[in-house]
């Protein structure tokens, strides 16, 4: 398979959600042409909930022929119409199948209430979206990747530890989101766990009792208060999620309760258990890197596994900027090329 990257394809995001799929990343679909990517909306049931994805297809596709598949996770609080469906359209314009799903509780898939933020439950949205697209006509299921974005990257690691359908694994800006959630971004709420521990059991106690939901962030600020915000990472991330790449299903609140769960998780637990091929990609200038190294350095049971820094990059850039999504995708179509 032969991959062909530019970067006259993405354009400045849309403020606006104009996009008829509701896309909100440059260089969209617009409409299903021919010898052009396809994308079809599709839902599917995961353990009682509906789910709501989009299958991209490769150009001129033939449901007789035989593709290579790739799942894409998206970030937390995101959604498929923004950077998880820019990587899946771009990938399969190189020919690959691609599906990007609304997590359960989040998004445009079913779950209540709304925006839970459990591992157990992102992670089984990644198996499920490898029990979709493995059914799908034209994919092989021997020949399926999976990539993971921000939080996304996370659960994927985690996927992949113990789900080995995925041949290939890859990251972008990866986010461990337990680590995070209990000790703060760069460690920044160690002291605090134990009271956020308790307003979380207190949050539960509430929803047990038929109380009101909970949730932590959510919240609209004003540009100053932006600048404000200690680490460029939610700076830039509040920028991409409520201004340029906003989109109406994407909140980045979460429930209160869902702490008990996180708190407990740690995406690299069990890297050691990844003997998949490896590569993690991340921006040089990210102040979520450090997330990225250890994850990698964690990594002892595959014998293939690449780190590749994009330089100049931060860690939302990764998202959007041209010239750093091109040479990440640059990097993907290398990386599943070879393993698929």
């Amino acid at each position: 398979m032969i991959a062909i990257i530019s970067t006259s394809w993405i354009s400045s995001a849309q403020s606006k959600v104009s996009n008829p799929f509701g896309l909100v990343y440059g260089g969209a679909i617009t409409v299903n042409a021919p010898n052009k990517v396809n994308i079809h909306p599709v839902t599917y049931n995961l353990n009682g909930l509906t789910i709501a994805a989009n299958v991209y297809l490769p150009p001129n596709f033939d449901s007789l022929r035989s593709y290579p598949a790739v799942v894409v996770a998206h970030p937390n609080g995101g959604v498929k119409e923004q950077v998880a469906g820019l990587y899946a359209q771009r990938l399969a314009e190189s020919g690959y199948i691609t599906i990007a799903a609304d997590a359960a509780y989040q998004g445009a898939s079913g779950g209540l209430p709304r925006n839970v933020d459990k591992p157990a439950n992102r992670i089984e949205d990644i198996r499920g979206m490898a029990d979709f697209i493995s059914q799908f006509k034209g994919v092989n299921a021997t020949e399926l990747g999976l990539l993971g974005i921000c939080g996304g990257g996370g659960y994927s690691l985690a996927a992949a530890q113990t789900d080995k359908r995925f041949k290939a694994i890859a990251t972008v800006s990866m986010f461990n989101s337990g680590v995070v959630r209990r000790d703060g971004y760069i460690g920044s709420q160690i002291s605090t766990l134990s009271d956020r521990l308790k307003q979380a059991a207190d949050a539960r106690a509430k929803e047990a009792a038929g109380g009101e939901i909970t949730y932590i962030g959510g919240t609209t600020m004003t540009d100053e208060q932006v600048a404000k915000l200690p680490f460029e990472l939610y700076r830039e991330g509040y920028e991409y999620y409520n201004k340029t790449h906003a989109h109406p299903n994407s909140s980045s609140r979460y429930t209160m309760s869902s702490i008990i769960d996180l708190v407990a998780f740690d995406a690299t637990t069990n890297m050691r258990m990844i003997d998949q091929p490896l590569l993690m990609i991340a921006g040089d200038k990210a102040d979520s890197y450090y997330m990225t190294e250890a994850a990698f350095s964690l990594a002892t049971g595959t014998k293939v596994k690449e780190l590749f820094l994009i330089e100049g990059a931060t860690h939302i850039q990764t998202y959007h900027v041209p010239e750093y999504v091109a040479q990440a995708l640059i990097k993907l179509n290398e990386f599943f090329n070879k393993f698929l």
